[in-house]
C-alpha cells in the first residue's frame, strides 16, 4: 500500500512529509501526520519558550508503542534552516553541534523525523553557562500524590514571590508539576542550584512527611522528590506545549496560579484539547522573561527570612 506523503512550504523552506498516515500514538489514533499539523498549529506559542536554546531531542521514529530514543547532536541531513549551536565539552577544543527550535519549518520539520518531545536548556546559545530560568520539578511519584503537589507548589509560590521572584506553574504532561522562575542572566549554573537547593531546604523543612530531596528511590520513603538537578549546566527540561510519549498525547501546559487547583493532573491538556484551552485562557507565559530578576537580590532576603 502506497504510504501518505506530500511536500508543503513553511516560511518559505520547502520540506517533503512521509508517511503520513503512520500511527503515532496507535491507542489513539493519532498520526505522523496529526503530530505535524500539531507542532505547526502549537508554533506560535511554543517558539518564543525554546528559541536560541539547545534541545535535546526525543525520537520515536516508529510511534509511542516502541522504544524511542534521545538525540542532542544535529544530524549531517538536518536542512539549513535548523538553527544550531556549538555547545562546548569538557575536553578541551571539543564540541556537540545541538539544534535550536527558532521556527516554524524546524517544529514540522523534526515531527517527521519522528521527534515527539523536545527538552531545552535552561540557558541561551549566547550565554550558555548562565542560565535565565530556574526549575523546580515536584515529581509526585504516585498519581495520588497529585493534590498534595498543588499544595507543595502553593507554598512554593509564597516563599518565592515573598523574596520577590515570579514563579510560573507548568504541568508536565507525564506524572508532575514544574514550577519555573524567570531570572536575570548573572549568575552561572552553580549559583542558582544551590540558591535552588536553599529553597528546597525550606519546604522539606515545612512538610517534612510530604518532601524529600533524597536522590535514591529507594530512600525516599514514598515522599515526594523535590528535584532542583535541572538547574546544571546542560541539563534540560520538556518545552512548554511539547508532546509527551504518553497515551492519550498529553502536553507540557503552563498555568496560571489560578488554574492550578485540586481538580488538576499532569496530564490533564492533549492534543485533543489544548487549542480549546488557548482560546480561552491564551499562553499564561507569554511574558514570562519580562519579569526575571536577579537571584543576588532575593538571595538576600532568603538570608533574612532564614534568620527570622
Amino acid at each position: 500500500m502506497k504510504k501518505k506523503e506530500k511536500t508543503i512550504t513553511l516560511e518559505g523552506h520547502e520540506m517533503r512529509l512521509s508517511n503520513l498516515d503512520k500511527l503515532m500514538y496507535p491507542d489513539d489514533g493519532i498520526t505522523k501526520g496529526d503530530v505535524i499539523n500539531y507542532y505547526q498549529r502549537i508554533a506560535e506559542y511554543m517558539l518564543p519558550h525554546t528559541m536560541n536554546r539547545p534541545i535535546s531531542m526525543q525520537r520515536f521514529p516508529d510511534g509511542v508503542g516502541h522504544k524511542g530514543f534521545y538525540q542532542k547532536d544535529a544530524s549531517d541531513y538536518f536542512p539549513a534552516f535548523i538553527t544550531r549551536v556549538k555547545v562546548p565539552l569538557r575536553e578541551k577544543g571539543k564540541f556537540n553541534e545541538q539544534v535550536c527550535l527558532n521556527n516554524a519549518a524546524s517544529l514540522a520539520y523534526l515531527a517527521n523525523q519522528g521527534v515527539l518531545t523536545s527538552h531545552p536548556w535552561l540557558s541561551r546559545r549566547d550565554k550558555l553557562e548562565y542560565p535565565d530560568r530556574m526549575i523546580f520539578d515536584l515529581d509526585p511519584g504516585k498519581e495520588k500524590d497529585f493534590p498534595h503537589i498543588v499544595q507543595i507548589a502553593r507554598s512554593l509560590r509564597d516563599i518565592c514571590t515573598e523574596i520577590g521572584l515570579f514563579p510560573y506553574p507548568m504541568l508536565t504532561g507525564s506524572k508532575g508539576l514544574h514550577v519555573t522562575i524567570p531570572i536575570i542572566r548573572n549568575l552561572k549554573f552553580a549559583e542558582i542550584k544551590e540558591f535552588a537547593r536553599s529553597i528546597a531546604q525550606i519546604m522539606v523543612l515545612k512538610f517534612p512527611d510530604l518532601l524529600t530531596l533524597e536522590l535514591r528511590k529507594g530512600k525516599r520513603k514514598g515522599k515526594i522528590f523535590v528535584d532542583i538537578l535541572r538547574n546544571e549546566y546542560g541539563q534540560t527540561a520538556v518545552a512548554p506545549y511539547s508532546l509527551r510519549s504518553l497515551k492519550g498525547a498529553p502536553i507540557a501546559t503552563p498555568l496560571t496560579w489560578n488554574e492550578l487547583d485540586s481538580k488538576s493532573y499532569a496530564q490533564k491538556y492533549t492534543i485533543a484539547n489544548i487549542f480549546r484551552r488557548l482560546a480561552r485562557n491564551g499562553d499564561p507565559w507569554e511574558n514570562i522573561q519580562m519579569h526575571a530578576v536577579s537571584l543576588k537580590g532575593a538571595r538576600k532576603k532568603l538570608a533574612v527570612m532564614n534568620e527570622a
